[in-house]
């Protein structure tokens, strides 16, 4: 009795409202929370999507692992540890906000992971599948909209290698699926430039995802059929997944969670398998397997130049675009086939991994050798074996995988996080990277998008004093043993960030950030054809202001900006930022306006735009001019929302914006979104 009335308590403290739905993730707001966002570096639409992901199936806190609750990039070691002890003591909970009652779980967390969790009943649905599937209330039905405006130069009469289809981008999605039980979904696509079509290699749009997705039937965790994802050990071999990187929060986000299986519904067009993929359970053994057959865009080179092979694939093409006649002279020319797995121990504090992957593909792989690129992998096959594991004592978080692949080259990375005290958080990472080791899937720690070439020392540390104020900073120090593209010679650099937050009450947030990055690129003497090393330093800063004024009216008010210096001389570039946000009843208004001044692409200034829902907007602001955008959302029902997105730039530098079939002619480029999303 007295349980249920501090849940009571809790929940009246917490919202004043008797909902346990999970709110719709403000995606703008966790990703500035996580990633330092000015960067040129980040692979924004991969992160985006893998978090979409993430979101769509939320983890039941009656039926977690300590993986799982790390995986969220949101908990320290320490309240990991005061979570699985408090539900160890009193059995499972009996709402969300619980949580509160659990040591070192404050409200600023509890918000953060609503969006991401759920708590239910963990028996399984004894109902048939189809039955469970039809009166499933997890359900929506998305159909999106979006183009261009002005006139760009690819859809011109006039164009020598024009675009074959119109200007408009069309997407849906759909998808019912039940938390631990079950997941269905589909995904289309066709992209501007791209055309409907119904002929033998093409049905309707361009691109399709599907995925059946099963879980929990007995001995059998999970079955996958259609396009999924595989997430273990640290990354090096199966790498897909949320994984953040380096960024603000600068802790919880260094260690990457064994999720194993995950279905896939994302529009990228690579990064993924397509076949089956299944995970059998036997006590504290875990055992997985899967194929895949993919077809893959790429370079067909028949020029023997350089190499024997009679044919090879000078480049894979991952842009997925297929709008021009060049561009669908390449699609789906290779057929990519992987089979591989994992068996993996775990008990409550102890977790051991063997991974295995072979990638075979129809056409050989061959780069033209020039200096940098000659440790890249050549041929048609390539399999690449590791083991990793994960320790958990008292509140530190030890892991580490160490890989190898055909090539002999040996990826390893270990590190640990830890909460020192109550206040202190610290994460350490090291990682060793070969300049010939070869994963196609790996996403691992690291300051490159690839595993490889690297070498480099992580320090995070997070300082909380009080409610009101927490510190947030990392160092990394990273060398590149073999030569790197633009990059002559070995190089080595470092990188730091720091961050301070302050909020004062509810509803009010003000942070400041510095981050620097010191990389050397090679440099030509002057009045001699000898070149040299010359370090490169990059700063960014942030000040930014989230207030929140009533139920009605948020504010965001932000100030950012940048320099870089090299040999030549010194660059800036500044962004001022203000958003109006403004939310009543069934309507809500979200507007920016933006001015930007920078004086080249080295200092264009990258943040985070509201968008509709389940897509994203993080445009590079490049040059002289004024950023605007409005975004309007209507909800008659809780089954049916519509939102409609005017977004454009002004530029006051230039008559014409970008460039080749891309090109406007004018300084004015603004696109519109329109989307609906149908619950049944």
């Amino acid at each position: 009795m007295k349980r249920i009335l501090a849940i009571a308590i809790l929940l009246f403290s917490i919202t004043q409202a008797n909902s346990q739905n999970r709110p719709e993730i403000d995606l703008e707001q966790f990703a500035e929370n996580l990633f330092q966002v000015q960067s040129d570096d980040i692979g924004y639409e991969d992160l985006y999507e893998s978090l979409l992901l993430f979101y769509s199936n939320p983890i039941n806190l009656n039926n977690t692992s300590r993986e799982e609750l790390s995986s969220l990039y949101i908990l320290s070691p320490e309240q990991i540890n005061n979570f699985m002890e408090y539900q160890a003591k009193n059995g499972k909970l009996l709402s969300i906000f619980e949580l509160q009652a659990i040591p070192s779980f404050d409200l600023l967390t509890i918000r953060q992971l609503l969006p991401f969790v759920s708590v239910s009943e963990s028996e399984l649905d004894s109902r048939p599948l189809l039955k469970r599937i039809l009166t499933e209330p997890n359900n929506y039905l998305i159909l999106r909209y979006s183009s261009v405006l002005e006139d760009q130069q690819g859809y011109s009469n006039e164009n020598n290698n024009p675009y074959l289809g119109d200007q408009n981008k069309l997407y849906g999605r759909f998808r019912v699926s039940h938390v631990r039980d079950f997941s269905i979904g589909f995904t289309f696509e066709k992209d501007a430039g791209e055309e409907l079509n119904f002929n033998n290699d093409q049905y309707g749009f361009d691109f399709y995802s599907y995925h059946f997705y099963l879980q929990n039937r007995g001995k059998l965790k999970t079955l996958a059929v259609g396009d999924y994802q595989l997430q273990f050990g640290q990354g090096l071999i199966f790498g897909a997944g949320f994984a953040p990187g380096k960024g603000a929060e600068t802790v919880a986000s260094v260690k990457r969670s064994s999720l194993g299986v995950r279905p896939y519904s994302s529009v990228l067009e690579s990064g993924f398998y397509r076949g089956a993929a299944a995970t059998i359970k036997q006590n504290n053994v875990e055992f997985t397997t899967f194929y895949s057959r993919l077809n893959q865009d790429g370079n067909i080179s028949s020029d023997t130049t350089f190499t024997d092979f009679d044919e090879f694939i000078s480049s894979i093409q991952e842009t997925g675009f297929h709008r021009t006649s060049n561009e669908l002279a390449n699609r789906d020319l290779i057929l990519e086939q992987n089979v591989g797995g994992n068996i993996t121990y775990k008990n409550r504090n102890l977790e051991i991994g063997i991974n295995g992957l072979f990638t075979d593909y129809s056409t050989p792989i061959f780069k033209t050798p020039n200096n940098y690129n000659q440790y890249e992998f050549q041929g048609d096959k390539n399999y690449i074996t590791g083991i990793s594991s994960n320790y958990n004592w008292q509140n530190f978080i030890m892991f580490g995988e160490i890989a190898r692949s055909k090539s002999g080259g040996i990826g390893a990375i270990g590190g640990f996080a830890a909460s020192l005290s109550p206040m202190v958080d610290l994460s350490i990472v090291l990682r060793n990277y070969d300049r010939d080791f070869h994963s196609f899937y790996g996403n691992s720690f690291g300051e490159s998008s690839r595993n490889i070439n690297e070498k480099g020392t992580y320090w995070g540390i997070k300082i909380k004093p009080s409610k009101k104020y927490f510190l947030t900073a990392y160092y990394d120090k990273f060398s590149f043993p073999w030569l790197r593209f633009g990059t002559e010679a070995p190089s080595e650099g470092h990188e730091y960030l720091v961050r301070m937050n302050y909020a004062p009450k509810r509803g009010m947030l003000l942070y400041a950030q510095l981050r620097q990055e010191v990389k050397e690129v090679t440099e030509p003497i002057e009045n001699s054809n000898l070149n040299r090393l010359q370090e490169v330093i990059k700063n960014n800063y942030i000040v930014n202001l989230d207030y929140k004024v009533s139920k009605l009216l948020t504010l965001k008010s932000r100030a950012q900006w940048s320099n870089f210096t090299q040999p030549s001389g010194k660059t800036s570039g500044l962004a001022l930022i203000q958003d109006v946000n403004v939310d009543y009843q069934k309507f809500r208004l979200s507007t920016r306006l933006a001015l930007f001044d920078t004086e080249d692409f080295e200092n264009r200034q990258y943040t985070y735009e509201r968008d509709v829902l389940y897509s994203f907007s993080i445009p590079g602001y490049s040059g002289r001019g004024l950023r605007s955008y409005v975004l309007f959302q209507y909800k008659p029902t809780r089954k049916l929302t519509f939102q409609m997105r005017y977004a454009r730039f002004k530029y006051g530098d230039r008559d014409e914006i970008g460039s080749g079939n891309e090109a406007i002619e004018g300084d004015v480029r603004s696109d519109i979104k329109i989307q609906t999303r149908i619950k049944f």
